[in-house]
C-alpha cells in the first residue's frame, strides 16, 4: 500500500468504529496483564467468561497469591493450557510485589521480564492501559497486514516493525484495536468477508471473494 492508501485504510476504520476498545475485561492494570496473559491460544470470550468471578475477588497482585495457585487453577480450567497460565501469574504476580511495589510497569523492558509476559502482551498493556503507541501483533493482526499489504513480513516482529513505520500519526493510538477487529469479524482467516468490507479496494489481497456465498 502506498502512504496515502493506508491512510485511508484507517480512515475508513475509524470511521466505522471512532473509539475502538480491547474486548477482554479488566478493571485495572494488573487485571488487564492478567487477562492478556491468559488469553494466549485463547479466546477473549473463553478469557472473560473464567475471569469475571477471578476478578470479583482478585484486583491486586497479594490478592493472587492469597487465592494461590490451585485456586486460581480452579477459576481459569476452562482456558487451554491452564496449568501453566496458572505458574506464570502467580510467579508474575510475586514478581511485581518484590520489585515493582504491586504495581504494574509501564515500559516494555520491565513488562517482559514478569513471567509469562511476552513482547505481544506488553505491548497490549502498553497500548490499552498506558496509552502508548504500541503495535501488539497476534495471529489476527499478523494475517490483516499481510493479506491486505499494509505490512508484509514472516514474523510477527518483522510485521510489528512495519507497522510502526507505516501507521500515520492520527491513528497509531488505535491501530492495534482496528486491525485485531477487522481480523476477528472481516478478514477472517478461511472466508474473508470481502463483498462487506469497507476497505476492500484497498486491499491487496489475490482472491477476494465479492459476492456472499450462497448457503445451501
Amino acid at each position: 500500500m502506498t502512504k496515502d492508501q493506508i491512510f485511508e485504510f484507517f480512515r475508513r476504520l475509524a470511521e466505522d468504529n471512532p473509539a475502538p476498545e480491547t474486548e477482554l475485561e479488566y478493571g485495572n492494570a494488573y487485571q488487564l496483564v492478567v487477562a492478556v496473559a491468559l488469553s494466549a491460544q485463547a479466546t477473549d470470550v473463553g478469557v472473560n467468561k473464567a475471569t469475571r468471578a477471578l476478578f470479583a475477588k482478585v484486583k491486586t497482585p497479594q490478592q493472587m497469591l492469597d487465592l494461590g495457585e490451585e485456586g486460581l487453577k480452579r477459576h481459569i480450567k476452562t482456558i487451554g493450557l491452564f496449568n501453566s497460565k496458572a505458574k506464570n501469574v502467580i510467579a508474575m504476580s510475586e514478581m511485581l510485589i518484590a520489585d515493582y511495589g504491586g504495581e504494574v510497569p509501564g515500559n516494555r523492558d520491565d513488562l517482559v521480564r514478569l513471567p509469562g509476559v511476552g513482547r505481544k502482551t506488553a505491548n497490549v498493556v502498553l497500548n490499552c492501559w498506558f496509552e502508548a503507541e504500541a503495535f501488539p501483533v497476534d495471529t489476527h493482526i499478523f494475517r490483516v497486514s499481510n493479506r491486505t499489504g499494509l505490512a508484509k513480513g514472516k514474523t510477527p516482529e518483522q510485521v510489528e516493525a512495519k507497522l510502526e513505520k507505516r501507521v500515520p500519526a492520527p491513528f497509531r493510538l488505535g491501530a492495534h484495536h482496528w486491525l485485531i477487529l477487522h481480523g476477528r469479524y472481516l478478514c477472517k482467516a478461511r472466508t474473508p468477508e470481502c463483498w462487506r468490507c469497507p476497505v476492500v479496494d484497498l486491499c491487496s489481497y489475490r482472491k477476494k471473494v465479492l459476492e456472499r456465498p450462497k448457503r445451501r
